[in-house]
């Protein structure tokens, strides 16, 4: 059942204070930190809504504060695809459940992006398959919409900063009318 514009609104309400595991800032914090950076680097307004939702399936099952200590991928990218499914289009969908594998991608060909890395985000990277190999990094940004992951996944890195003033939830928001597959397809959210 696809999730409302309405029910994401109050994901984030309900689950956003809790903590982002392994950072500084909370699930709210790091989305409207992801979707910031996006806004900012004048991104479209798709690739800002997948920055804002890319990290939604965290709060969709709670397994614990660091699932990865006890060597559990969540699989966030594809638990909460089903959810925003008729609503929003393949432009947000896509660089959502690519943004694990352009983490891989980043790793295999960026050679200081692996240092960068928080420790939570090391464990995670293990269990989601490690380091692309040179085949799989090329057949990974071939794939349409991976530049836009990797573009997520920058921003998604960054995201991590305690105390950074962001618009509210309701700015972002604004974006999602002009990402819905149908008009109507999300049951409005009042948040403009």
């Amino acid at each position: 059942m696809a999730l409302s514009l309405d029910d994401i609104a109050l994901l984030f309400a309900r689950h956003g204070h809790t903590q982002y595991t392994g950072e500084p800032v909370t699930q709210l914090e790091h989305a409207l930190q992801s979707a910031l950076l996006a806004e900012q680097e004048g991104a479209a307004p798709s690739l800002i809504v997948a920055s804002l939702l890319h990290d939604l399936g965290h709060l969709l099952e709670d397994l614990g504060q660091t699932p990865t200590l006890a060597g559990i991928d969540d699989l966030h990218q594809y638990r909460v695809l089903p959810f925003l499914r008729g609503v929003f289009s393949d432009a947000v969908l896509a660089p959502i459940a690519l943004h694990v594998d352009a983490k891989r991608y980043l790793c295999a060909t960026d050679a200081d992006y692996f240092s960068t890395l928080s420790a939570d985000s090391v464990r995670s990277l293990q269990l989601q398959g490690g380091v692309f190999d040179v085949e799989q990094a090329a057949a990974f940004i071939d794939r349409p919409h991976a530049v836009d992951a990797v573009r997520l996944r920058r921003w998604d890195d960054r995201a991590k900063t305690a105390g950074m003033a962001t618009p509210d939830f309701a700015h972002f928001a604004r974006y999602f009318d002009q990402c819905l597959v149908a008009p109507g397809a999300g049951q409005g959210i009042q948040a403009r």
